[in-house]
């Protein structure tokens, strides 16, 4: 418990000198805690220190916390399969991970059958790698334009991960790319569309996407490790 309410009190001095140098406030960032390596006390711990938001990469491993842990709000982080999508509509705050169209009429669907809104990021593969999933930046308009179908799901933001490297100056350019795609699209008023999010920065990166605009860093080795 102290090693975590110590690794938390350096990571809110940290988001707070971040956030000044973009002309913000602390209180404008939302940390996730990622907390798909610890129990359920674990978190339980973490969320008596204050932190309100968790986020988990599996839907079987956040539906079995948050039955666990009710007045937490979770985040499903990770690649969302189709097939778990009655599983996870109406139980999380918000679905960072929405990276193709398919998935998007899944959520829709579902969401419009349990009369529930289905709050969304879209996921950009800004980096181009490979292994990542996303849409493509150019992608993003059709896809803000063609949301005016949805009946249920909202898109509230945008999300990216930049390549894992040591240095997290490396990740700078993706982050910066993220916001500028927001400032592009920000106040054309699609349907449906809110871009009030950018998550994006982990553990090594989390200041650095702050500086270029991030308001939901997600941090798991940071604060549990």
């Amino acid at each position: 418990m102290e090693k975590i309410k110590n690794n938390w009190e350096s990571i809110k001095n940290k988001i707070e000198q971040a956030a000044l140098k973009s002309g913000r406030k602390a209180s404008e960032v939302t940390l996730v805690a990622v907390s798909k390596t610890v129990d359920v006390e674990t978190v339980r711990r973490a969320h008596s220190l204050g932190i309100n938001d968790f986020g988990e990469n599996r839907v079987n491993e956040l539906l079995s916390k948050r039955e666990s842990l009710p007045g937490i709000n979770w985040h499903l982080i990770g690649r969302l399969q189709t097939n778990k999508v009655k599983d996870i509509v109406g139980k999380t705050t918000l679905i960072h991970s929405l990276d193709r169209w398919r998935l998007a009429q899944e959520l829709d669907k579902r969401g419009l059958a349990l009369e529930q809104e289905v709050p969304v990021l879209i996921q950009l593969n800004i980096s181009g790698e490979e292994q990542k999933a996303g849409f493509k930046p150019a992608e993003l308009g059709e896809v803000l334009a063609a949301a005016e179908q949805f009946k249920a799901l909202s898109i509230y933001g945008l999300m990216t991960m930049a390549p894992l490297d040591p240095d997290p100056e490396s990740a700078r350019p993706v982050f910066r790319e993220l916001f500028q795609l927001r400032q592009k699209f920000i106040d054309r008023n699609y349907k449906n569309v809110n871009l009030k999010y950018l998550s994006m920065g982990m553990s090594q990166d989390y200041a650095v996407a702050i500086e270029e605009g991030a308001n939901l860093v997600r941090l798991g080795s940071a604060l549990f490790h």
